[in-house]
């Protein structure tokens, strides 16, 4: 279940559990957001043909902001057949403009390096990037994806 928003917008602190269900009716609603949720189903599809159990979204996606620009997510690489993974997913050059040509979005390993720091994606999405606060994001079970 996705919890209510923090008086930030953001979602509480910690990891929520949700369906495509709920992440749809929480996030869609307008014309732009829906077509995002076209873009991220079509890659966490792309993720789960190759053995990806799990994704992570967050960014301006999964807050209250009326017109995010697109959204962030990290995938566990766990079980991931890395010889039949689009290399799409691997291409982080010019700011990650092919993912966001093609999903609208931007994916990383869980595990990749997020910053100098050596923090992992995973981890570093559990902060506001601006305040360094604690705050919320989606786990998205991929084998229940439909």
């Amino acid at each position: 279940m996705i919890p209510a928003y923090d008086e930030r917008g953001n979602l509480p602190p910690g990891i929520h559990q949700a369906t495509w269900k709920e992440l749809e009716a929480t996030f869609g609603g307008s014309q732009h957001r829906e077509a995002l949720l076209v873009g991220l189903r079509e890659a966490l599809l792309s993720l789960r043909r190759v053995g990806c159990r799990t994704a992570y979204i967050d960014g301006s996606f999964v807050t209250t902001k009326e017109a995010p620009a697109d959204f962030d997510a990290c995938w566990d690489p766990e079980g991931v057949d890395a010889n039949a993974l689009d290399p799409l997913f691997l291409d982080f050059l010019d700011w990650r403009r092919a993912q966001k040509e093609r999903f609208g979005g931007e994916l990383f390993p869980a595990n990749a390096l997020a910053d100098a720091a050596g923090t992992e994606f995973l981890q570093y999405f559990l902060r506001d990037r601006e305040t360094g606060e604690p705050k919320g994001i989606i786990k998205i079970d991929l084998e229940a994806l439909t």
